[in-house]
């Protein structure tokens, strides 16, 4: 799967996208315990409960479809998750500067 022509923007409006960072993405982040740089974005661990699972999956439904430039690793491993979050060039700043994760 390619995503070198899709556009590093997110779909939804600006009102749509602000509600989006003030629940699903700053109620994820603030479960994040490491960040890691990669290459292409970033990878986020986690220590996993139930709760933080389904916060994981509700910010994943919704950005698969909104900002479908970026391609999602979820990695499960006893009670820690590390989720990649990787695109094309420019996502690593999209993903810092945009989405502030």
């Amino acid at each position: 799967m390619t995503t070198a022509t899709k556009s590093i923007a997110c779909k939804l409006t600006t009102l749509e996208f602000r509600e989006r960072k003030a629940t699903a993405i700053s109620e994820l982040k603030a479960f994040v315990v490491a960040r890691t740089e990669l290459g292409t974005g970033y990878g986020f661990g986690f220590e996993v409960t139930d709760e933080i699972l389904d916060k994981i999956n509700a910010f994943l439904k919704t950005e698969r479809i909104c900002c479908d430039f970026l391609t999602f690793q979820l990695t499960l491993h006893g009670n820690k998750a590390l989720l990649n979050i990787t695109g094309p060039e420019g996502t690593k700043a999209f993903l810092r500067d945009e989405v502030g994760l």
